[in-house]
């Protein structure tokens, strides 16, 4: 019988508090939210307060920097909320309107979340009278530490995991998970634990190569940072893909794999793909626009 790692027993509550007949539970999945926003939050700080990355003078202030977060965390929670609704499951929030503010019941999307940004970016500098394109080279820098907590907490909550594999570390995860493998598997459903490859490239690669680069210089450039993550966190992602399930909703039984563009049987592009590829086409321009500038 092939070696079976299984699924650690981690319950997605970490407390749950009764409260007059109401009961209060705090999620792993929120906490995740709060520690990329606030460790992002201190991490924009402290960049900020190093002109010597800048070369000069700082794109915001750090006083600047608290308000800014709190644009950051509207942003991320709507968009992202709207981006899943959108994206994924366009036609269930069309029939079900006011689920769309359900988020404690889980469904987001990183890309609406990035656009969700980007508005409330442009927002904050256009308030502020801040160069949004500088800002955004800091937010950027910062954005892996919240992908490798939330991809973490995914993993917690045993949800968007992988395709089924054989691999020496393959995951047997918990319910539906370990009831949908094809048909004529041999034992336990293991799959590919998605959500940890897109923890380790996503977050904890990626943020190591954006401070190696801003220790290079790249905050001199304005949106050489901001290109960079976003070649980087595509690239990323087009590859995790390649063993991420996709929803189920794009799976049938002549396509397993759920591609939204079908190359063949077994090749396509993923939904997860289709938006991930614009951003490493939008990084390539803004990367040559910006080494042409002074």
């Amino acid at each position: 019988m092939p070696l079976v790692l299984p699924f650690p027993d981690i319950d997605p509550v970490l407390v749950s508090i009764h409260l007059f007949g109401l009961e209060l539970a705090i999620r792993w999945y929120a906490l995740a939210y709060i520690a990329g926003l606030l460790l992002g939050w201190r991490y924009v700080a402290a960049l900020c307060r190093r002109p010597a990355l800048w070369g000069g003078t700082p794109p915001m202030k750090v006083e600047q920097v608290d308000d800014l977060l709190t644009w950051m965390i509207l942003g991320v929670i709507l968009g992202g909320r709207i981006g899943f609704a959108l994206f994924y499951q366009p036609a269930y929030f069309a029939a079900h309107p006011a689920a769309i503010l359900a988020v404690w019941e889980g469904g987001m999307s990183f890309h609406g979340g990035f656009l969700g940004v980007v508005v409330a970016l442009l927002g904050y500098a256009l308030r502020n009278g801040v160069p949004p394109l500088r800002v955004g080279d800091a937010v950027a820098a910062a954005t892996p530490i919240g992908l490798f907590f939330g991809r973490i907490a995914n993993f917690i909550n045993a949800e968007l995991w992988g395709r089924p594999s054989t691999a020496p570390w393959a995951v047997a995860f918990p319910g539906e998970a370990a009831q949908s493998c094809p048909a004529g598997w041999v034992g336990p459903c293991t799959r590919h634990p998605s959500q940890l490859y897109e923890a380790g490239l996503e977050g904890l690669l990626l943020f190591v190569l954006l401070a190696l680069a801003v220790r290079s210089g790249a905050l001199r450039r304005p949106g050489r940072v901001t290109a960079f993550f976003l070649i980087g966190y595509g690239l990323a992602r087009t590859f995790v893909e390649h063993f991420r399930l996709a929803d189920g909703q794009y799976i049938t039984p002549g396509n397993p794999y759920g591609h939204i563009i079908r190359f063949g049987a077994d090749a396509g592009l993923t939904m997860g793909q289709l938006l991930s590829l614009p951003m490493v086409a939008v990084g390539l321009g803004l990367l040559l626009w910006s080494g042409r500038r002074a």
